[in-house]
Order: structure tokens, then C-alpha cells, then sequence
């Protein structure tokens, strides 16, 4: 530039003599420099008049050789003119070198960004003679400036008006810089978190660890933590949920980024959470739950040393009558007053857990026997004072049982249950008093005798129900019939299995009423159901033998069938192999029933002495698979074959034949390939309640039916 200032400012004589440097210099603009080169003559108003430009300044401004000679109005648009006018004449007032930028918009609609230097060149007699425009195409890194203007606006957006409080730190800690949501989370300016570390911010007992996730910041791992406590400018303490982020520079740490969240009303609800899900919510003591933990946790840790611990079982003394007599809403007040009473008696290695009702547990982490009984008497003690409920005085006596760890369990669930029997022997005895759990109580809770007690009175009490377990079509997954079985749910014994208190009941003679209780309550859910789904729903219940035999059983059946009005086909009746051994006894009452239209089937076909005989005297309408035959009939080729020639034999003879047992989906398709027509186990449904099996199953019936 300097030179071909020094060749517009010489006189004529000496551009005569460098003509041949001038050539050399033009050729070069003209060919070799990528840059926009214009030398533009000043001209008094001023006036500026293309004296030369290069080929690469010419093919951008779109011009041509014929444009030498000419001005910025006479070549160029109106506004393009305006403005290179504008620029020039500044150079031209200050005499010096005069910078801009612009942007010009090309025939292609592409729009291209330059940077000109206009460099005044005065004459001999110091005017501006000459001015030379060199533009340099900028557009790359105009964008990859405005690129990174962009980034970093859109960087600054997300901390800016981020929630979460962001400090911007280096190396040893230093807070650098902060969002606006950190100043209202730490409640300092920014100036005042500027002049302090991010390790001023942190709970003093928390330091360490947060000093720990810094440095593993530092190793470049991004990390989260909610460990936290943060101190607030006004004294309190905020739970904090952390992430550390490594600043990352030409593959450099540089510093962090570290991202608070206020967690404190999330933890709160957290300790409300766990504070309902281990405690009672009547009476506030711990529950069930937390005390299978304590022991859990307690037998872990004594188990090397063998250091006893005991479990006391208290159970209130007719605290059912009270419960009864005076209503919930008294007992609920007399469970707190007793829990409070316990917990008044509790010592500092003793805990009080509510198992459910009126059972109380009392966990003594550090006593053997002596010292058990010993505050077993003080709980005695305590309750010999009379409780107050709306001005009225009620006396409860507790009765407790006591197990002792090692040598009464070694684990949770034979502790309590081992307590619980020596509790039970107190209730034995006459209540109001605790007693010592001793290996002789490991005996059924309730003897025969007892239990035959309990079974007499359960229809009375209704304590029996049916549940019933669908029987579904294999090829349609159709239901359209169920069967019936008996639970018995013991208002003081609890849920007693059908393995116990049937043979039970068949050995007393029980079976009878309670098969015909059976019977009735079938017919009477037929009656409902099939009103219901509007369509036919057949139940099946088991008839013992003796019940079988009983010379009034059709004319109870035929009863109950014109009592609740439902065809007697939808009833069916399942007789077992060993009821058709007698068959003198046993044909004319399955005729009866036939003639009734009574549906029979035989249940466990294949187990006991079977007789194809049978199949052919007795007028049978279903033949059920046993269970034992389907459990492994994947696995036992013989129990395959059987199955399959039961199927057979049951379809040939034109029976229906329902298979037992059906736990997995690979049984299910073994059948479905047999040709079985129904299946029924836990594969599809377990047995259940009326009222679940209607939502779950008879409902799915009615709509079907109405979409028919």
C-alpha cells in the first residue's frame, strides 16, 4: 500500500521512468491479490472517480473495465453509492486511514460481509488527490464471530434464567461467577459470593464430602450428589441436591461448574414418607415393619456374640368386649392411652412396636430372662391403673408372652411367633400375667378338639365363604364356568386351610350341613351372575362321599334349583372316583340328578380306581384331569401320554374334559394341542372372592353377551 501511495504521489517525470515498476505492481493487483483493490480520484464537491480496480474488485461490484472514469453515482445503485460517498468523504476530511465494514447483498442473494480500508494519497501540493479502497471479504468470520456471539447468548440464557443456582468456580474453589438464582438461593449479592469460596457455602459436617466430589470434578467425572446441606445467609440450613460439571478448555480443566437445587421440601416429604411407612398412625408408636428391621438388624449384630435380647407379646384382655360394647371409636382412644402407657414405661434399650388390633410388642435390645421378667412385672404394674375415656374409668389387664434370643430363635419370624405362643398360653391360663415361651409350646396353635369347636360354630358366625376359580375356554380363552371353593376365615383363629378342617369335618359329620351351605350359596351366585352377564354361567362343587350318600342330597339339590329359579344345568356336581365304587348305591342317584338336569362330572379322574366301566354305567357329563397329571406334563413322558389318552377318551365318549392345575403358559399349549377343551389354574386366575370374580370376570361376560 505504501508503495503505490509512493507511485500516485510522484510527479510526471518520475512515473515515466517507473512505468515498468507500475506494470509489475498492476499486473499483481490485477491478477494475484484476492482483495477488492479500487483507486478512486478525488474530485472537488467531492466527487470520487474510478480510476482503477482490480479484476477480482470489478467482478464484485459487478462492474466491468468501461466503468474506469466513471463516479460512485454513475456506476453503482443509488444506495451503494450513498454510502461508499459517505466513507470516502471521511477519509478525505481527516486525511487519514478510515475503516468500515459493510455488507453487500450480491445477484445471487447472497449476502457477503467486507472490511475496507480507504487509504487518502495526497498530491504534490498536499490535497487529497487519490483515495485506494482495499476490501478484504470478511462473510467467514463475520459468521463464525456472530456464531460464537450466538453460543454464548444462548450459554448465558440457560444459566441466566436457570432455576437451579449455578457457580461458576476455579480450581481451589473460588466462586468466579453466579446466575441470578443463585443470589436468591444463597440470599448474598454477587459481589459478596465473589469475594468468599463455594466451600463456605457447605454445612461444616458436610465439607469433607463435598471436598471429595470437587475433587473428583477435577478429574474430569461429572457427578451428583444430594448429601448436602447448604447455609443460607440468614443462618438456616437448605437440603441440596449437587452436580458438579469440569470447565473443559483445549482439553484442559480450567475450573467448574457447580449446579444447586433446593431439595428441602422433597426431603420433608421424604422423612413424612418413611415416618408413616415404620409407624402406626393410631397410636404413633413404631410398626410392624420397623420392628422386623430393628430385629433384622439386632440379630445381625449379635449373632457372633450371642448376647441375649428379648421380645415381649402383650396382647389387652378383652379388649374385643370393650372394642364391641363401646364402639371403635372408644377402643381407637384406648389403644393410644396404652401405647403412651408403654412408652412411659420404656427405658433406653426398649422400644414399643404396634403389630395391628390390640398387640403390642416390646423389644428389650440389651436383657436376658431376668432382667425381662423383671420389666415384664413393671408393665404389670403399670397397667393397674385405670384408664379414662369421656369421664369414664375402664380397667384393661394385658397378657404377655416373652422369647428370648438365641436360644428361643435365631431369627425375627420364630421370635415373634414363639412369643406369641407363650402368650397364648397365658390367654390358656387365665390372662393378666407373662410367661416364658419353652420348646414344648411348639405345638399347633389350637389342638383338635379345639379347632372342631371352632368349626361348629363357623356357619353360624359366617365365617365361610366361597371363592371361585374360572374355567376357561383353550381356544377361545372364553369363561363360562366356574368352580366353587371353600375358604374358612376364623373370627379367632384366622384363615385355616381347607386341608385341615375338611377331613376335619368329614370325620365328624360337619361335612354334611356345610356341603349343603354350599349347594344353596352356589345356586344362589348362579341365580346372580346369570342375571348379570345375561348369559348361562355354570358353578361346580365337590361332594364329598358322605355327603353323596345322604338319602335327602337330590332332594336338597332339586330345592335349591327351584328356589332360585336357575337351570339345572348350569349346577354341577362333582363326585371324586371314590364315590363310584359302590355302584349299586351310587347309579340310581346320579340318574336322579340326570333326571333333574343336574350337570355331573368326575373330579381327579385318573388318581384312584379308575374303571373305564364306569364311563360307560354312570350318566357323566365332565371328566376333570388331575393336577398331578398336568404339573408334569412337560416334563414326564408318561404324564404326557396319560393326559393326552384322558383327553382322548373323555372326547371320544362326547364328555367334557377340564383340566386342573394349569401354572404355566407351556401347559396351557400342551392342552390346546390335545384337544383339552377347558383348563383352570393359577396360570389364568387364582381362586377368588364373589365379588372379584364378578369384576374381573363375569363383568368381561356381560359385555361380550351385549356385543353379541
Amino acid at each position: 500500500m505504501e508503495q503505490i501511495k509512493q507511485l500516485l504521489s510522484t510527479n510526471s517525470n518520475q512515473r515515466e521512468s517507473s512505468r515498468d515498476i507500475e506494470k509489475i505492481i498492476i499486473d499483481i493487483l490485477l491478477k494475484h491479490v484476492n482483495d477488492l483493490v479500487f483507486i478512486m480520484k478525488v474530485e472537488s464537491g467531492p466527487r470520487f472517480r474510478y480510476v482503477f480496480a482490480n479484476e477480482t474488485g470489478l467482478g464484485h461490484a459487478g462492474m466491468t473495465s468501461h466503468c474506469l472514469g466513471k463516479t460512485f453515482q454513475e456506476v453503482l445503485p443509488g444506495d451503494r453509492a450513498f454510502s461508499l460517498q459517505h466513507e470516502y468523504e471521511r477519509a478525505v476530511q481527516t486525511g487519514r486511514i478510515h475503516i468500515f465494514a459493510d455488507e453487500v447483498s450480491l445477484d445471487n442473494e447472497i449476502t457477503v460481509f467486507g472490511e475496507t480500508i480507504l487509504t487518502p494519497v495526497a498530491t504534490e501540493n498536499g490535497d487529497i488527490g487519490y483515495v485506494v479502497g482495499v476490501t478484504r471479504d470478511i462473510t467467514e468470520q463475520y459468521r463464525e464471530r456472530k456464531r460464537l456471539i450466538e453460543s454464548e447468548q444462548r450459554y448465558r440464557s440457560i444459566i441466566d434464567h436457570s432455576l437451579d443456582a449455578v457457580f461458576s468456580i476455579d480450581m481451589e474453589g473460588k466462586i468466579l461467577e453466579i446466575n441470578p438464582a443463585a443470589q436468591q438461593f444463597t440470599g448474598f449479592t454477587e459481589n459478596q459470593l465473589r469475594m468468599t469460596t463455594v466451600y463456605s457455602l457447605i454445612y461444616k459436617k458436610d465439607i469433607a464430602a463435598f471436598e471429595k466430589l470437587i475433587v473428583e470434578t477435577k478429574a474430569g467425572n461429572s457427578l451428583e450428589s444430594i448429601d448436602f446441606r447448604f447455609a443460607h445467609r440468614k443462618g438456616h440450613h437448605l437440603r441440596v441436591q449437587v452436580k458438579t460439571v469440569p470447565i473443559v478448555v483445549f482439553s484442559e480443566i480450567k475450573g467448574m461448574y457447580v449446579f444447586m437445587r433446593d431439595i428441602s421440601a422433597q426431603a420433608k416429604s421424604a422423612e413424612t414418607i418413611k415416618y408413616m411407612a415404620f409407624h402406626d398412625h393410631l397410636t404413633g408408636v413404631l410398626n410392624r415393619r420397623a420392628l422386623l428391621d430393628d430385629l433384622d438388624h439386632l440379630i445381625k449384630s449379635n449373632r457372633k456374640t450371642g448376647k441375649p435380647f428379648s421380645l415381649l407379646s402383650i396382647d389387652l384382655d378383652r379388649f374385643k368386649f370393650f372394642n364391641d360394647s363401646l364402639g371403635h371409636l372408644v377402643g381407637d382412644q384406648i389403644l393410644k392411652q396404652v401405647a403412651q402407657r408403654l412408652c412411659e414405661i420404656q427405658k433406653a434399650d426398649c422400644q414399643v412396636y404396634r403389630q395391628g388390633g390390640d398387640e403390642f410388642i416390646i423389644l428389650l435390645t440389651r436383657a436376658d430372662r431376668r432382667e425381662a421378667a423383671r420389666f415384664a412385672q413393671k408393665v404389670l404394674a403399670g397397667f393397674a391403673h385405670s384408664f379414662y375415656f369421656s369421664s369414664q374409668e375402664y380397667y384393661i389387664t394385658p397378657s404377655i408372652g416373652i422369647s428370648v434370643f438365641p436360644n428361643d430363635g435365631k431369627d425375627a419370624e420364630s421370635l415373634i411367633k414363639n412369643a406369641d405362643e407363650a402368650l397364648y398360653r397365658v390367654k390358656e391360663k387365665g390372662k393378666a400375667h407373662f410367661q416364658f415361651y419353652r420348646s414344648d409350646m411348639n405345638t399347633m396353635l389350637v389342638n383338635v378338639v379345639s379347632l372342631e369347636a371352632h368349626l361348629r360354630k363357623a356357619l353360624d358366625r359366617n365365617e365361610m365363604v366361597l371363592h371361585f376359580q374360572p374355567q376357561v375356554h383353550l381356544s377361545t380363552k372364553e369363561i363360562s364356568s366356574f368352580e366353587a371353593l371353600l375358604r374358612w376365615n376364623s373370627t379367632e383363629l384366622g384363615l385355616i386351610p381347607p386341608s385341615e378342617f375338611i377331613p376335619l369335618a368329614e370325620d365328624t359329620g360337619l361335612i354334611i350341613p356345610i356341603g349343603n351351605w354350599v349347594i344353596e350359596n352356589a345356586c344362589r351366585q348362579i341365580k346372580a351372575w346369570m342375571e348379570k352377564a345375561n348369559r348361562p354361567i355354570r358353578i361346580a362343587v365337590n361332594i364329598s362321599p358322605k355327603q353323596f350318600l345322604q338319602p335327602n342330597l337330590v332332594g336338597f339339590i332339586r330345592g335349591a334349583i327351584e328356589k332360585y329359579r336357575i337351570p339345572a344345568c348350569l349346577l354341577e356336581i362333582e363326585i371324586t372316583e371314590g364315590a363310584m365304587q359302590d355302584t349299586a348305591e351310587t347309579i340310581p342317584i346320579l340318574k336322579k340328578l340326570k333326571e333333574i338336569g343336574v350337570t355331573i362330572s368326575v373330579d381327579d379322574f385318573g388318581t384312584g380306581y379308575s374303571s373305564l366301566n364306569y364311563l360307560k354305567q354312570f350318566p357323566i357329563d365332565v371328566l376333570k384331569i388331575d393336577q398331578s397329571f398336568v404339573r408334569d406334563v412337560l416334563l414326564n413322558e408318561k404324564d404326557s401320554a396319560i393326559t393326552a389318552a384322558i383327553i382322548n377318551l373323555g372326547r371320544s365318549l362326547g364328555l367334557e374334559v377340564i383340566a386342573e392345575g394349569v401354572e404355566e403358559a407351556q401347559q396351557a399349549e400342551f392342552l390346546l394341542k390335545a384337544d383339552c377343551e377347558k383348563a383352570q389354574g393359577f396360570f389364568f386366575a387364582r381362586p377368588l372372592p364373589a365379588k372379584d370374580a364378578e369384576k374381573q370376570f363375569v363383568r368381561k361376560i356381560q359385555s361380550s353377551a351385549i356385543n353379541m
